[in-house]
């Protein structure tokens, strides 16, 4: 009789995680009702390399206060191609109109992603890279002068970043890391303290070589708006190279002077942009 009050107990505990699950699901379908009835759209936020969705905590409670729904999904950061295509099916889980924000790296993933999706209104790129057909993130960071990841340009890999190897499937393959003594530089162009610097630095998200290396295919800002903000003390992405891409994908673009990591240093400045966006091609 112990056993079977047990037994009966765990499926009803079962049973009422399952309701709550259902109950979860239906909130969140109502919230997604009520956000598009409201006619704002749903922000995704994209992260890049050496960083995580938490990255955008500021510029998420900002937006959230405005009254936006807002996401932020885990990139794989393992190649453009699959990164793209898994942020493609991601966003093809959301109804209505979507601000595709993407920082880093996290440009190169948007600019590939949202290419042929009728669903997304606004791009917004964030001190990141924002590629033509046939470029990859490598070589727009070496196009012009100012990056700090690398004091050899004949490098293979830049001197800034630490390799580390791994199994893939039964192929080596490789991460790349920022030196943790590089990173409060290259990352933040010193504009916090070193303690700080150093908790990030050791919860960084690496990339690999493909992600940086492969070639973009259509950019997505040939036929979606687009707003840039360029981050004037970029230590990463040289801010001449954010102005470029800027003006070759005409977007509306500002400027703040800020480091690589302009979302955490500068929230509120990044959440204008987004808003201006949204406001700006809601329908």
């Amino acid at each position: 009789m112990k056993r079977r009050s047990i037994a009966i107990a765990a499926g009803a505990t079962l049973a009422a995680l399952a309701a709550a699950t259902v109950l979860t699901q239906s909130a969140q379908a109502t919230d997604v009702a009520t956000t598009s009835s409201a006619g704002k759209p749903t922000v995704v936020l994209v992260h890049g390399a050496w960083s995580d969705a938490s990255s955008w905590k500021g510029v998420t409670k900002r937006l959230q206060a405005d009254g936006y729904k807002v996401t932020a999904p885990a990139v794989p950061l393992r190649g453009l191609s699959s990164d793209a295509n898994y942020l493609a099916d991601y966003l093809k889980t959301i109804s209505g109109p979507i601000v595709l924000v993407g920082h880093s790296y996290g440009g190169s993933v948007i600019t590939q992603a949202a290419t042929g999706n009728s669903h997304v209104s606004a791009l917004v790129y964030v001190a990141a890279f924002a590629p033509d057909k046939g470029e990859n993130a490598s070589e727009l960071t070496a196009k012009f002068p100012g990056s700090h990841i690398s004091d050899d340009p004949n490098a293979q890999i830049p001197t800034a970043l630490n390799p580390v190897p791994f199994n893939d499937n039964g192929t080596t393959n490789v991460d790349l890391y920022i030196k943790t003594d590089k990173f409060r530089d290259v990352f933040l162009s010193n504009s916090i303290s070193s303690s700080d610097a150093a908790v990030l630095a050791a919860a960084q998200r690496p990339v690999t070589p493909q992600a940086l290396g492969e070639p973009t295919g259509t950019p997505a800002w040939e036929a979606i708006p687009s707003w840039y903000l360029v981050a004037g003390n970029d230590h990463l992405i040289p801010p001449a190279a954010e102005r470029f891409m800027a003006e070759r994908a005409h977007a509306h673009t500002s400027e703040v002077y800020a480091p690589h990591d302009v979302l955490l240093t500068n929230p509120t400045t990044v959440s204008h942009v987004i808003d201006q966006a949204a406001r700006t091609t809601a329908k």
